[in-house]
């Protein structure tokens, strides 16, 4: 029986990815932007600004701090870093049983010249967090690994939106 179902699964494994590769899917490659050099302002920045600089490849340098800004053919201007935490659900006694966790960034990119590539935009990632009065220590560290999570989900799609700028 056993030895049926592996015959089963490695005449399947082809057939899987043959239909896969029909259907137009493809992995996501390498990224690639439209420029070499991006200053990152204000310099450091914030714990979601350090993400970004070590996330790029070494096919785009990240100026350091102290670096004159006319050196980058990019400039990404980080307007706004916020982390909120709401409290959205309450028990009948009034204490609170969930939280909604929220970090927004509103940024604006621009070239060496100062021309405006992206308006200003503002991304918002949300997490829910449930809420114990008996387990606060293992909720505060959940909400530290939500924020986490939530920085990359962000770090991600701001890399994403740089590189779509094609025209420098």
């Amino acid at each position: 029986m056993k030895r049926r179902a592996v015959v089963t699964l490695l005449a399947l494994g082809p057939l899987a990815s043959l239909l896969l590769a029909g259907c137009g899917f493809q992995l996501r490659g390498a990224q690639s932007y439209a420029f070499q050099t991006l200053a990152i302002n204000p310099n450091p920045g914030g714990p979601l600004a350090l993400e970004l600089r070590r996330s790029f490849s070494p096919a785009v340098r990240v100026l350091a701090q102290g670096e004159p800004l006319s050196q980058a053919q990019v400039v990404l201007e980080i307007l706004q870093e916020r982390r909120e935490k709401a409290a959205v659900g309450l028990s009948s006694s009034g204490q609170v049983r969930e939280f909604q966790l929220r970090i927004r960034l509103k940024f604006r990119v621009r070239n060496a010249a100062g021309d405006e590539l992206t308006p200003e935009t503002e991304l918002m990632q949300q997490r829910d967090l449930s809420f114990s009065e008996t387990a606060v220590l293992a909720k505060e560290a959940e909400e530290v690994l939500l924020y986490r999570d939530m920085q990359s989900d962000m770090v991600r799609q701001l890399m994403r939106r740089l590189e779509a700028i094609k025209y420098l």
